[in-house]
């Protein structure tokens, strides 16, 4: 809890677009809103000897004590935003006194914003309600879900074609690629791959090199862009399976099997979940269930009836999701005569799986991906 003595707030408005305005008017709105806090606002516009100018100067009384906040406004602020508030920020230090504290405002900050932020003990406010403000006397700190723009911004850069973008990226994380090469490896259209291309430069995960047409970019923080898909994972429902009973075999007998029979009848699939990972990275003394991707079609359907898979509603051995596109069974890899998914997607499925799914997940991590 934050306990505040009486205060008074003014402000000096200096330069701001409307955006910017009505930003610092919700800003002034959140003060007034905390505990014995009065605000009054002035609008001026003086002149800055300083190479930079911000967007707003409000001056805080806390018992007495009057605090400078210098304020820069955002639409949006991701990491790289940032970067250069502070330097710009750094830049003012010779126009200002040294104790007046820095605010950056916007409509959403990224989580990562607000960590560096935070890290630089510079403040923060979002149009979500979360609010930063490190300045001696009046310590706040006020964390809430990121407004419903940003989310819906964030969610559906890992979703659709857009997340085949992150696939590529995460499976080829070592390489330096060009627009055109990543949407062919993500069989998507070159604006879509270019569009999350500036979103993750956005995030500051991304190192590049080279001007227009080739500008090459490279993954330079697979860890974040991977943690941070698993954080949308949690809100999202698992995919719809059919279940299956498959007579006669046990699981690794019927992977083996289910592989010779699929690739016989040319049915597209890849295995995932428990299955794959044991593959890939042996963890569990054995499983008991096949779960995989499979693409519709006459072939699947001849190859399901000659393993007599049943469907049933318990006691399944086999699993069965049906994908759209084969732009869902990317970068799958053949071991063993099976055609598993990518390392990286059967990560993320198994982050949705029940029983030891998690452990499995972050042993697969740690042996197979690395990072």
């Amino acid at each position: 809890m934050v306990l505040f003595a009486e205060q008074g707030i003014s402000l000096l408005m200096i330069e701001s677009t409307a955006t910017e305005h009505a930003l610092i008017e919700r800003f002034l709105e959140a003060l007034r809103e905390l505990p014995d806090v009065r605000a009054e606002l002035e609008v001026l516009e003086p002149a800055l000897t300083a190479p930079y100018r911000v967007d707003a100067e409000i001056h805080l009384s806390v018992a007495g004590k009057t605090i400078v906040l210098l304020v820069e406004a955002k639409k949006t602020a991701y990491p790289r935003d940032v970067r250069q508030v502070l330097w710009q920020f750094k830049a003012l230090r010779q126009a200002y006194p040294s104790d007046v504290q820095h605010l950056l405002v916007a409509e959403s900050l990224s989580p990562g914003a607000k960590d560096l932020l935070k890290s630089e003990r510079v403040g923060y406010y979002d149009s979500g309600g979360s609010l930063f403000l490190p300045a001696p006397g009046a310590y706040v700190y006020i964390d809430k879900p990121p407004p419903k723009t940003l989310e819906k911004s964030v969610r559906s850069l890992f979703s659709g074609r857009r997340a085949q973008v992150l696939l590529a990226l995460l499976v080829h994380h070592q390489d330096w690629f060009g627009v055109t090469e990543v949407a062919e490896r993500a069989q998507v259209a070159p604006s879509t791959a270019s569009d999350v291309l500036s979103e993750l430069e956005r995030f500051d995960w991304l190192e590049s090199r080279g001007q227009g047409p080739g500008k090459e970019r490279h993954l330079r923080e697979p860890g974040e862009l991977l943690d941070a898909w698993t954080r949308q994972l949690a809100g999202s429902t698992a995919p719809v399976l059919r279940r299956y009973y498959v007579p006669g075999l046990k699981s690794d007998a019927l992977l083996q099997h289910l592989g010779e029979v699929f690739d016989a009848h040319q049915a597209i699939y890849a295995v995932s979940y428990e299955a794959a990972a044991q593959r890939y990275a042996p963890f569990l003394s054995g499983i008991s269930q096949v779960r995989t991707r499979l693409l519709p079609g006459a072939g699947a359907d001849a190859a399901l009836a000659e393993l007599d898979a049943r469907a049933v509603t318990e006691g399944a051995n086999l699993a069965i999701i049906d994908t759209k596109s084969t732009g869902e069974l990317l970068f799958r890899e053949q071991v063993d005569g099976v055609w598993l998914a990518s390392p990286v997607q059967v990560y993320l499925d198994l982050l949705r799986g029940e029983g030891r799914a998690k452990e499995m997940a972050e042993h697969l991590r740690r042996e197979r991906m690395g990072f």
